[in-house]
């Protein structure tokens, strides 16, 4: 049952994940939180302790999201390289871009942002990115193992490459908001996967 209170939190996250993503998290205030959300700030702090405990409660809530939309209709794929390929499309094509987040992909922001600003911060967002990464290196095992995989291939590196291509996406769109970003790199990623199959 929903209450109340959960609505209320929820309200909170909505509103703070897309000022974070806009402006980023130094130059969100309370005030600007309070703002956004029409609470008090007595309302607010019923429910987080101060701005950091959002932005990790936020954090929560975006890869939530993230995952919603990248993994959807991937369950039921038993080829691993079509796993892959429809992660990748998930995520250009109807995360990035379907916009959304107003100000771009939060969780590639934060990193960016936080850098050399908070450790703690930053390294609580890279442990996503990396654990995405091993997750396409475990796929692309399990295709090396059924003998679909060209022989020699660096797993590791191809796994980290269509992270790193896929986020490189991230902030050319967010600046320019021309879909020719996202299409452009989704099919030369599509291209790059194909050239992995020994089918090729």
């Amino acid at each position: 049952m929903t209450t109340k209170g959960n609505l209320t939190r929820q309200h909170i996250l909505e509103k703070s994940m897309q000022l974070f993503s806009v402006q980023g998290y130094f130059n969100t205030s309370i005030a600007g939180i309070v703002k956004a959300t029409g609470l008090t700030k007595g309302g607010l702090y019923g429910h987080f302790r101060n701005k950091e405990e959002i932005w990790y409660a936020v954090y929560d809530e975006c890869v939530r999201v993230w995952k919603g939309v990248v993994f959807q209709g991937v369950r039921h794929i038993s080829d691993p390289l079509e796993r892959i390929e429809r992660v990748v499309e998930n995520g250009l094509k109807n995360y990035l871009g379907g916009g959304i987040f107003e100000g771009g992909c939060f969780l590639f922001n934060a990193l960016v942002e936080l850098a050399g600003q908070s450790s703690a911060m930053s390294n609580h967002v890279l442990k996503g990115f990396k654990a995405f990464s091993a997750l396409l290196r475990l796929w692309l095992e399990e295709a090396e193992q059924q003998g679909r995989l060209k022989d020699g291939l660096d797993l590791d590196g191809i796994a980290t490459f269509l992270v790193i291509s896929m986020n490189g996406a991230a902030p050319l769109y967010a600046a320019s908001h021309d879909p020719a970003i996202w299409q452009q790199t989704l099919a030369q990623l599509q291209l790059y996967i194909k050239c992995l199959s020994k089918q090729n």
